[in-house]
């Protein structure tokens, strides 16, 4: 341990990585990190024109960035993403599974079952077909590494947010059941636990005054939350310095699952 140079710790030097939702909020600011780490980033989300103006400033920076579109809710664009993905670099050490949705507010009775599905097939769903298809090139990897964007709303449901805290407590599941399975091969899956964020994706929260009266008596750190703190967690995830982690479920909520 004398000498250790925490610069190497904690490199993404010569790895590939796939992050979803990476046009804003905590997956773009995951990109940015990784990318600051020497990792080769593939950014991902719905519109491709919004993710070639992220692409462009990151590329500005120096950073080997490469932007493709997916809608994570459809198998066919998954697929894709993978496949050109392997076709730029060919490989894939790091997937960060964080594009998420949550088309409904209210009560669980009052849920249709199309939002059920929408939330189910994105949140959960995709991140399985994701890690499915990723795990041949993460065994592959001398250090394969999947992140999965849970939320504390899987550790205790949060009001107003019922499936969508189904959809993250199936996540942190799939997250320990992989875990499970794929250490024998040196895949490590782990999953973070954001709490109040301040994203576009938690505006509804975040900017409503009686939610947040009720978030800052819960928070043991009076403040909402930055991405780029989510990001710094994952880089720790991704990196070799969280070598002996796996199955982990990391909380960055300020303080309020104590």
């Amino acid at each position: 341990m004398i000498g250790m140079d925490l610069s190497d710790m904690f490199s993404l030097s010569r790895k590939v990585a796939i992050v979803t939702g990476a046009s804003k909020g905590i997956g773009l600011a995951t990109a940015e990190i990784f990318a600051a780490a020497g990792a080769r980033v593939v950014i991902s989300s719905r519109k491709q024109a919004t993710l070639d103006t992220v692409a462009g400033h990151l590329k500005e920076r120096g950073y080997d960035v490469m932007a493709i579109a997916c809608n994570v809710g459809d198998p066919d664009a998954v697929k894709n993403l993978v496949s050109e993905t392997v076709e730029r670099y060919g490989q894939i050490d790091i997937l960060v599974n964080n594009a998420a949705t949550n088309p409904v507010y209210g009560p669980i009775n009052e849920t249709s079952l199309d939002a059920y599905d929408k939330i189910m097939n994105v949140n959960v769903r995709a991140p399985f077909q994701l890690m499915k298809l990723c795990f041949p090139y993460l065994i592959a990897s001398t250090s394969g590494s999947v992140i999965n964007i849970s939320s504390i709303g899987g550790l205790s449901p949060e009001d107003g947010l019922g499936i969508y805290s189904v959809s993250k407590a199936a996540l942190i599941s799939l997250t320990k059941a992989c875990a499970k399975e794929w250490a024998g091969h040196g895949i490590r899956v782990n999953a973070i636990c954001p709490g109040l964020i301040k994203t576009k994706f938690s505006q509804a929260l975040w900017s409503n005054e009686g939610v947040m009266e009720r978030m800052m008596d819960q928070l043991a750190l009076k403040r909402i939350g930055e991405s780029e703190e989510i990001g710094a967690a994952a880089l720790y995830l991704a990196s070799d310095a969280s070598a002996y982690t796996t199955g982990a479920v990391l909380t960055v909520d300020g303080g309020v699952t104590i």
